[in-house]
């Protein structure tokens, strides 16, 4: 459906991430800031390659749209509108000097500044850069003020050397670099001119087209028209390259006296002016902006554009359809075989699902070699590889008519693949004629609500690291949306509420090359730390096997147990926050599993220590303040406040079987019943020691009390002459006298001040009782 009908999956060329080292092509998302493979950290290119695409861009304004439905993080939210990446402005098309029939169309968000544009760039990958380049640097090609070609549009890449050539060369250096590499701000601008000029369509000035890295061919229509006045990376590329600098936006007063200029010379500029002004020297016969706010000139210009056939307004976005092939064993293989033509052709459903071969080699063909074409693990498995179907369809398409060798797809689908829709399948997992139940899947994946509240539906709750706020998370959100237009779901979006885990650390170690080692081999020897006799450097990150820190858990869990190691966990600090790892720090959440433990069972004759006598007063005052404070911990996920809860309830659980040798049984199954779902296994092993014979895990939580939560009386301190002398407990109503009153009455206090001279009395209700001696 989706490659027939829908054309959401599709085989197309385009730029590519390739790894030579580890033989496959990885999405922009698994591609390091340095240009480096997220997993492997080796060497990643950018070259052409035919691969399967999901078009994601179809669905790019619903994902933009629909976050304001969900309940997550502004920030996650804006994570996500900025890698899609909505641009609003305008598609020009520019002419091509001595190529009547070619044109070049470009975005651009500020069609107001057209009149300023000075030079065009095109990405290297752009298709029509072999088109336009001469064979030859021509005079002939320039006006009678650029006779010569000026040195510095050639740079190091043209001289000396052919416009082809230098071309390849500058493709062959851009490769190299990733887009993040090439979009970074304060870099040295590179690139070179191809030998052509185009046209701009606003006052027929011929200009010269360069390609840089700085341009993406993924982006926009992969050719900018240069404003250097009115661009900054623009105006870095005119300064490096000579280029006329022509403002056509009036500068306010204010940058131009920052900058020490004229709005009319940009000769002495520093840098560009990037604000909204007033436009100026942008006329021609047709239409003059000349006087009009920037906002006015855009609609302006952009409609004079479509009345001319040159432009219309349009948008365009930084996400690229999602590259979705790779060269792995590990993976979905897709559906898909090729007959003789090479054409693809979707396996109908009755032959579904298709299974990975066994193969004695896993391992795609690793190369150096940068122009090494891909060879995938399934190429190598013959006999999978090569089949006889008799496929259903036209006859025109090939179809029918018996019989017919065909070869299948050898790349299969990336771990996003399996992850985007996982949860549904947790619905129901043993259904094996759907995906999900139509009916369980509303009913678990439905908002209960009707006031708006919820309205994506989806999983309620859903816990996971902002590092997946581009890949899975995004991922996620297009693949349920297909599926929705599909009606396989009920919902628009697949996690209504999102929480943002924060990290576990640990110290990490690198060597001298800055290569993580094992933490866990390292030792420290007088403040030094070593890995066998090699000096190794310390540093803090995330623990996780990259940097080789992990701290396995079946160490802590075999010496201290799965609730303890669960417990620390969630008791480490806010969910949200980022903590450093300490076993050392166990050992008291240890101990409050033990002491509530002892509380419940006799440690000497194993039996239940609980009676049936009813608690005091205080005891349940605690118990029901306590259930209220979980609850709500629990609701806002501040499971380590919840934790500090039940030890304050623990301990007081301890004074009372201090005093009466044992505890009372609604005491001790409060607490159980709150600790479950935080220390699971002890409090099934107490709720069944206090005589339940089924789990408790379907037992309801505690609900509050609140008449029990109302206090009537309060302990009050008393001090003289400003130092702690008693406390004594009154009415929570109680006055000023009635405290004074109660004050003098005590004990202590009276004896302090038999036969002192009272100067003042200061008693605030509730608060405290202080008496001034004279």
């Amino acid at each position: 459906i989706l490659v027939d009908s829908f054309r959401l999956a599709y085989v197309g060329e385009a730029p590519v991430n390739w790894c030579p080292g580890l033989g496959t092509v990885l999405a922009n998302e698994e591609v390091t800031a340095d240009g480096r493979s997220e997993r492997g950290n080796f060497p990643v290119i950018r070259r052409p390659l035919k691969q399967w695409m999901m078009r994601i861009t179809s669905y790019a304004d619903r994902l933009i749209d629909d976050l304001d439905l969900l309940d997550w993080t502004d920030s996650i939210k804006l994570m996500q509108r900025n890698w899609i990446g909505k641009s609003i402005g305008a598609e020009v098309t520019f002419g091509v000097d001595l190529h009547e029939s070619l044109e070049i169309k470009v975005f651009t968000t500020r069609p107001d500044t057209l009149f300023g544009a000075t030079y065009m760039v095109l990405a290297p990958e752009h298709e029509l850069v072999d088109t336009l380049v001469p064979s030859e640097w021509s005079g002939s090609l320039f006006d009678d003020a650029h006779s010569e070609i000026p040195p510095a549009w050639r740079g190091v890449f043209g001289a000396e050397v052919s416009p082809p050539e230098a071309v390849r060369r500058y493709r062959a250096f851009a490769s190299a670099k990733s887009e993040l590499e090439r979009q970074a701000e304060g870099t040295v601008k590179t690139g070179v001119f191809t030998g052509a000029f185009a046209v701009n369509p606003v006052n027929d000035e011929r200009i010269p087209i360069f390609i840089a890295d700085y341009v993406l061919a993924g982006y926009g229509t992969g050719a900018i028209m240069a404003v250097p006045a009115h661009d900054d990376r623009d105006f870095a590329f005119a300064r490096e390259f000579d280029l006329a600098i022509t403002p056509v936006v009036e500068p306010d007063e204010k940058w131009l006296n920052e900058n020490g200029v004229t709005s009319s010379d940009a000769s002495n500029w520093i840098e560009a002016f990037t604000g909204v002004g007033v436009a100026m020297a942008s006329a021609n016969s047709g239409i003059s902006l000349d006087g009009l706010d920037t906002p006015s000139a855009k609609a302006a210009i952009t409609a004079w554009l479509e009345t001319e056939g040159l432009g219309h307004a349009t948008s365009t976005y930084k996400l690229r359809d999602w590259l979705f092939s790779r060269q792995r064993y590990w993976g979905e293989p897709f559906p898909i075989v090729y007959d003789e033509t090479g054409l693809p052709i979707a396996l109908p459903a009755e032959q579904l699902p298709v299974e990975l071969p066994e193969v004695s080699d896993f391992a795609p063909r690793i190369s150096e070699d940068p122009e090494a074409l891909p060879e995938p693990p399934l190429s190598r498995a013959g006999d999978w590889l090569e089949v006889e179907l008799d496929l259903p369809g036209p006859a025109w398409a090939g179809l029918g008519g018996g019989p017919k060798r065909y070869r299948r797809e050898v790349n299969t689908m990336p771990q996003w693949a399996g992850s985007c829709w996982y949860y549904l399948r947790y619905l129901d997992p043993q259904n094996v004629d759907a995906l999900v139940d139509a009916g369980v899947e509303r009913y678990w994946m439905e908002s209960a609500n009707s006031d708006g509240v919820n309205a994506a539906g989806g999983v309620d709750l859903y816990v996971g690291g902002v590092e997946h706020a581009v890949l899975h998370l995004l991922y996620a959100r297009f693949w349920h949306k297909v599926l929705f237009d599909l009606g396989h779901v009920s919902t628009v979006e697949p996690f209504q509420r999102l929480f943002n885990q924060g990290y576990i650390q640990a110290y990490a170690f690198t060597d001298e090359r800055g290569v993580y080692v094992e933490a866990s081999e390292v030792v420290e020897r007088d403040g030094v730390w070593y890995l066998g006799d090699e000096v190794v450097n310390r540093e803090y990150g995330k623990m996780g096997k990259s940097l080789k820190n992990v701290v396995t858990p079946d160490d802590i869990y075999n010496d201290y147990g799965a609730d303890t190691l669960r417990l620390y966990e969630m008791f480490m600090g806010p969910l949200d926050a980022s903590r450093p790892w300490s076993t050392t720090d166990i050992v008291g959440v240890h101990r409050f599993l033990q002491r509530l433990w002892r509380n419940v069972i006799n440690e000497e004759t194993g039996e239940v220590n609980v009676s049936e006598t009813p608690a005091d007063d205080e005891s349940l005052r605690l118990m029901n303040r306590t259930i209220l404070a979980v609850r709500s911990d629990m609701e806002s996920m501040s499971f380590n406040t919840a934790i500090a809860r039940l030890f304050e309830l623990n301990n007081h659980l301890t004074t009372v079987v201090a005093a009466n040798g044992s505890a009372p049984r609604e005491i001790a199954e409060g607490i159980t019943l709150m600790v479950a779902p935080l220390a699971p296994h002890i409090a099934e092993e107490l709720w069944s020691r206090l005589g339940h014979p089924e789990t408790l895990t379907y037992e309801s939580f505690p609900v509050a009390d609140e008449s029990l939560l109302v206090v009537d009386s309060i302990e009050v301190p008393i001090q003289v002459n400003g130092k702690l002398r008693s406390r004594v407990t009154v009415s929570v109503s109680a006055d000023a006298a009635t405290l004074e009153a109660a004050a003098r009455a005590d004990e202590k206090v009276a004896e302090l001040l038999e036969g002192a001279t009272v100067r003042k009395v200061i008693a605030v209700p509730g608060r405290l009782v202080n008496f001034v001696l004279g």
